[in-house]
Parts: C-alpha cells; sequence; structure tokens
C-alpha cells in the first residue's frame, strides 16, 4: 500500500554503514561469512535436535524454534544488505520496506518470548525437578510456541498497519541496513505522535514482562542452586542454564546497546553498529553458545555426521 498523495514516492534508500565504496567490499564479505555460518551453525542444530531422540525434551523443542527463529531473522535483514553491496543499488520499495520490517519485527519479538520460555523451561527443571515432566509436557510446550507466535504476528502487524497511515515527502535516506520502524518513523512528514505511543507502549509491555519473567526464574534458580550442599552438584545444575543465561545476556545487552545509542548520541552510525550486533552477530553466536557448552548438541553432530559418513 502506498502512501496517499504522494504519486512520485516510490522506494526508501539505505545509507548502510558508510558512504565510502571502498569499504563496501570487505562489508559484504563479512558480513556473507557471517550469514552462511549463522544459517549452517543454526540448520545443524534443528537437524541434530530433529533426528536425534535423544533429544527429543522440552529445552531442545525450544532451542531448534529459537535456531529456526534465527535463521528467518537474518535472513530478514542480510540478503537484501548483501544485494546493495554487491549491486551498489540500496534502493528498497516501500513495499517491500513494510515488509521487511513486519517480518524483523515478528523475528525479533519471538526471540524475546523463546528465551522466556526457556528461561521458565530452566526454573521448572531446577526448582521443580519431581514435576518437570508433568509441568513442561508436550502440550504445553507447543502452547508456549503457538503463543509466542501470535503475539509476536500481533506486535508486527499492529505496526506495520500504523505505519501506512503515514506520509512520507522528501527525505527518503534510512541511516540504517534494513526498515526499522523508528529510522522509518523518523522521515514522515505526517504527525508520528501515536505511533510512538503505540510503539513504546508495546515495547515496554512485550519487553519488560519477559524480562522480568527471566529475572524471576534466574532469581529462583539462583537460590535453588546456594540450596545445593555439593559443589559438584551446583556446577551440574548451574550447567544446565549456563548456555541460556550467556544467549539471554548477549540478547538484552545489545537491545539495550541500541535503544542507548539512539537515545543519546546523534551519530547515526553508532546506533546502525549497534543495531548489526543485535541482528546478526548474536543470532550467529548462538549456535556456538549452545554446541560449545552443551555435550547433548554435540555428541548428537557426532552421530549426525558418523550416520552421513556410514550410509556413503
Amino acid at each position: 500500500m502506498v502512501p496517499e498523495n504522494q504519486t512520485q514516492f516510490t522506494d526508501f534508500i539505505f545509507l548502510l554503514f558508510s558512504e565510502n565504496l571502498d569499504q563496501e567490499g570487505p562489508l559484504f564479505v563479512l558480513f556473507l561469512n557471517m550469514y552462511l555460518v549463522t544459517v549452517v551453525g543454526n540448520l545443524l542444530i534443528m537437524l541434530a535436535v530433529g533426528f536425534d531422540s535423544h533429544l527429543h525434551t522440552p529445552m531442545y523443542f525450544l532451542l531448534s524454534n529459537l535456531s529456526f527463529v534465527d535463521t528467518c531473522l537474518v535472513t530478514t535483514t542480510v540478503p537484501k544488505m548483501l544485494a546493495s553491496f554487491w549491486t551498489q543499488n540500496k534502493h528498497i520499495t516501500y513495499a517491500d520496506c513494510i515488509a521487511q520490517m513486519f517480518f524483523f519485527m515478528l523475528f525479533a519479538a519471538l526471540d524475546n518470548f523463546l528465551l522466556t520460555s526457556m528461561a521458565y523451561d530452566r526454573f521448572v527443571a531446577i526448582c521443580h525437578p519431581l514435576r518437570y515432566t508433568v509441568i513442561m509436557s508436550s502440550w504445553f510446550c507447543h502452547f508456549l510456541v503457538i503463543l509466542s507466535w501470535s503475539l509476536a504476528f500481533l506486535n508486527a502487524f499492529l505496526h506495520s498497519v500504523m505505519l501506512t497511515r503515514l506520509s512520507f515527502c522528501t527525505n527518503h535516506k534510512i541511516q540504517h541496513f534494513f526498515c526499522d520502524l523508528p529510522e522509518i518513523m523518523k522521515l514522515s512528514c505526517s504527525d508520528t505522535l501515536i505511533n510512538y505511543i503505540v510503539m513504546y507502549f508495546a515495547s515496554g509491555l512485550l519487553g519488560i514482562f519477559p524480562l522480568m519473567g527471566i529475572l524471576y526464574s534466574y532469581v529462583q534458580i539462583a537460590s535453588s542452586i546456594i540450596k545445593i550442599p555439593s559443589a559438584q552438584g551446583k556446577y551440574k545444575a548451574f550447567s544446565t542454564c549456563g548456555s541460556h543465561l550467556c544467549i539471554v545476556s548477549l540478547y538484552y545487552g545489545t537491545v539495550l546497546g541500541v535503544y542507548f545509542t539512539s537515545s543519546f548520541t546523534n551519530i547515526s552510525w553508532k546506533s546502525t553498529i549497534v543495531s548489526a550486533i543485535y541482528a546478526v552477530v548474536t543470532p550467529m553466536l548462538n549456535p556456538f553458545i549452545y554446541t560449545l557448552r552443551n555435550k547433548d548438541i554435540k555428541t548428537s553432530l557426532r552421530r549426525l555426521m558418523s550416520r552421513k559418513t556410514s550410509s556413503q
């Protein structure tokens, strides 16, 4: 849907990271490698969980969903950025921009909800181990995933519809490498007050409550671990949630970095770089964090590789 009264408006223009063309070649190679590593790493986790019956547990079911969402998240932004570097065509149509923004918000919110579900899974496993199989049943895990998708879809759809009411006049240059909602609203020549109110309200509601749930889960987990008498028992309990805690810290650390960078600095490229860490680097690191710290995943990947080798 093209905004009304804008017959000459056709597309936006990405400014990406720099207007220096000499830097675009190295950036293309860097982000291409990061994208390939992200896709391959997350696909390996999904294959390991899917083909190994030992990993058909709530924790790994949620992990495989997180890997799928991370793959979709980087696919939403990185291929278009790579095409812009390769072809020197930094234009994106209005419709494509809205679609990219919708899917980015969808998968970013899903990341948030799935991390919260995984924190609850670890809370039940450590604080209520005898009731774990009853609480984290198959139908409840699927319910958490469906609820996450529903909330994320409604959030992305609401913002996308709200954006279509805005007009864009002369400035169509986006100081970013993808169509991010705040950056798009900055370009509008319409009254964006309602859009900002909805954006901050939704961000607060969908950001604060999941974060509070994660913090509560880990406070309860920490108090339970402290009560374990043996050091080996404490280490074993902590190791079951160490990987998730690393990913949560990385996710919320970069999200807060994006917020504070955009709020307290006028240097746009700094915000763009921090956004790249959040949108590209974090999904790339997730498979490494889980495979390097998780014996079950590494064992499953070895079985998968040996099965493929023996079949040949």
